[in-house]
């Protein structure tokens, strides 16, 4: 195998193979990193000292083994990575797991599932066949190429076109939410500043301070969005509706023309002004009327309704990314020091809260600093954090001491999130996940389910040409031709539902109750309700953040009769028992199968039942090791 100090130093030693150097970078500079990491250290002793708290105690080397991996990648270590590291005797071998770590696949994996989670990203949309494949696989590649935090939010604020179209996929933010502009709009607020303006929607909020005109003001900027030329259509869809009798191919093509063409296609920069609803109840405007784009907070920007203009969209994601002061970088900040540190500095992390009024004002103005100063860098971010002592510190039990926010006393105990379990799961059955293949974008044309015209023409091709038809004559020829190109190849209705099983690449893994061993980043979204990660409470992605940790019996059941039992202890190919191989005694098997599964040797006193059950079961001991292990509370829960 080859060590964990050859893999880290082959990625140190890399460089770029363009021709030109790029320009340096401060999250490129070791040095800068491991300062940013001691400031941040320095502010909590000094915090420390202001609550007179003791400075805890720095976890011995399997507790942040078994966290770096979780925190940074999703998944616990293969039984190779563990004992790799766990027998290495070098001071800088934290840092040096850290950086394997960052720089690993599973780190896209793991941020992909939390982007997926934050946008609500749904394979499918309700009431048609219109999908968000592009659109996944255009999130999914934003995480694999580390893109900055500021530039992808502004790509998903102002993206135009087909969305077919690798270039043009980050549409789908618009269009999974299509006929809710001003639902899209709230989670806009909440997700990327940190403001609810939900409620505002409907009346003046009572708990906050956006009234109803504020909320209106603001979806101006976005208000004109629509569909690229589907008014060409029009009429040929009512009329094949109207002729429809009992399914016709031709009213499967039109549904696909109307769903997975113009229906994932945006046009509309944002026109900058919106028509006050028709219940609008304040003294403040009358129903109806005209009312141009104007922001709430930060540097006031405005548009003018008298005026015919078509980039709102661009000037809302100038403000929102440049100028809402340290709001932005604030509440992304504070989203990754959660994500790496297990809470919040302020909680709730989608509510923003001014430094002045939290528990460390220095630490939130500093964190938000250094978001800026790494360009939105949200890896370069979350190295930082990995690389500071404070992550380092002892697991703490115990509830805050402080009022009001975290004592940053050593992690709190949590469960892991579904994904973190199956992650880990696959990784015991089928070794290391991240060696798989990816899933990919199908971009077949499928008629009522069926792959259509292979080796012909895409979906990308296909929409490029029907959404650039100019009138309903060319769209009617076009559509004429596309029909007799369909049934000249074969096609009839006795074909539909033929090869459907491929439809989205994997989408139809686990549809029929199978398991694949593949990380949750590529598995259906959301999970199907038979499903061990939906079981586990992975979200249903109808809200933001919407996955929980509750415990329930389904679960308990599910580990012992489900994937655990007939995947991993009852399966002798499983990848854990390859690792027993060469073990020359019983004693070491078992150390070998606490290092796979827990990331730590047992003690003693464990080492002493688990020899009187494999001397009193044989074999079966050994699975019987594994069960009990994969069911323990210390492997289901993060420390």
């Amino acid at each position: 195998m080859k060590s964990l100090h050859c893999i880290i130093l082959s990625l140190a030693l890399a460089v770029p193979l363009h021709g030109q150097a790029a320009k340096p970078r401060p999250q490129d500079n070791p040095e800068f990193l491991e300062k940013a990491a001691l400031k941040i250290d320095f502010h909590i002793a000094s915090f420390y000292r202001k609550k007179k708290l003791p400075v805890p105690d720095v976890t011995d080397d399997a507790t942040f083994l078994r966290r770096a991996f979780l925190v940074a990648i999703g998944r616990i270590p293969t039984a190779e990575e563990a004992l790799a590291f766990l027998e290495i005797e070098d001071e800088n071998k934290r840092a040096d797991l850290v950086n394997y770590l960052m720089n690993s696949k599973g780190y896209s994996s793991h941020m992909t599932n939390w982007a997926f989670d934050l946008l609500r990203l749904r394979d499918e949309r309700t009431g048609g066949q219109a999908n968000t494949e592009p659109y996944r696989e255009w999130i999914r590649s934003a995480m694999d190429e580390n893109m900055p935090w500021d530039d992808f939010v502004t790509e998903l604020l102002t993206s135009s076109g087909n969305g077919w179209d690798p270039k043009s996929a980050a549409v789908g933010y618009y269009t999974i939410d299509k006929g809710m502009p001003l639902d899209n709009l709230s989670n806009s607020m909440r997700i990327f500043t940190g403001a609810h303006m939900e409620c505002a929607q409907c009346h003046d909020d009572p708990f906050g301070e956006t009234e109803r005109r504020d909320f209106y003001h603001l979806a101006a900027f976005t208000n004109g969005q629509d569909t690229i030329n589907e008014r060409y259509f029009k009429k040929l869809w009512d009329e094949i509706r109207a002729n429809n009798t009992g399914g016709s191919v031709e009213f499967d093509v039109g549904r696909l023309f109307l769903d997975r063409i113009y229906g994932m296609s945006l046009r509309g920069g944002g026109e900058g002004k919106i028509k006050l609803p028709d219940d609008y109840q304040y003294r403040d405007g009358d129903p109806g009327e005209l009312i141009g784009a104007e922001t709430p907070f930060g540097k006031t920007v405005r548009m003018s309704e008298r005026k015919q203009e078509n980039n709102g969209r661009e000037q809302l994601a100038d403000w929102i990314v440049n100028r809402t002061g340290p709001q932005f970088s604030s509440v992304i900040a504070n989203r990754m020091w959660k994500r790496v540190m297990g809470k919040g500095i302020y909680e709730p992390v989608d509510e923003y809260i001014e430094a002045s009024d939290t528990v460390y004002p220095e630490l939130v103005t500093d964190i938000a600093k250094l978001m800026h100063e790494l360009d939105y860098d949200l890896k370069a971010f979350q190295h930082v954090l990995l690389l500071t002592k404070t992550f380092q510190f002892a697991t703490n039990p115990n509830p805050s001491v402080v009022a009001g926010g975290d004592d940053f006393h050593g992690r709190k105990i949590e469960r892991l999130s579904a994904e973190q379990i199956w992650d880990s799961l696959i990784t015991l059955s089928d070794g290391d996940p991240d060696q798989k293949p990816r899933r990919s974008v199908d971009n077949r044309i499928h008629v009522r389910y069926s792959p259509v015209l292979e080796g012909e023409m895409d979906m990308v091709q296909l929409t490029d040409e029907v959404l650039a038809l100019q009138s309903e004559a060319e769209v009617r020829k076009y559509f004429n031709n596309f029909m007799k190109k369909l049934n000249d190849s074969g096609y009839s209705k006795s074909n539909r539902g033929k090869g459907s099983d491929m439809m989205s690449g994997m989408a139809a893994v686990t549809k029929y109750g199978k398991y694949d061993p593949v990380r949750a980043s590529e598995l259906p979204s959301p999970a199907p309700r038979e499903h061990f990660l939906y079981l586990f409470g992975a979200s249903d992605r109808l809200v933001v953040e919407g996955a929980t940790k509750e415990p329930n019996v389904g679960q308990v059941l599910s580990l012992m009769n489900g994937y655990v039992q007939k995947k991993l202890v009852g399966n002798s190919d499983a990848h854990i028992y390859k690792s027993l191989e060469g073990a020359s005694s019983d004693m070491e098997k078992i150390r070998r199968l606490y290092v796979a599964i827990l990331n730590r040797p047992p003690s003693e006193e464990e080492m002493g039942w688990m020899l009187d059950e494999v001397k009193n079961q044989g074999e079966e001991g050994f699975r019987n090791i594994v069960s009990a292990l994969v069911m323990s509370s210390e492997f289901l829960f993060l420390q």
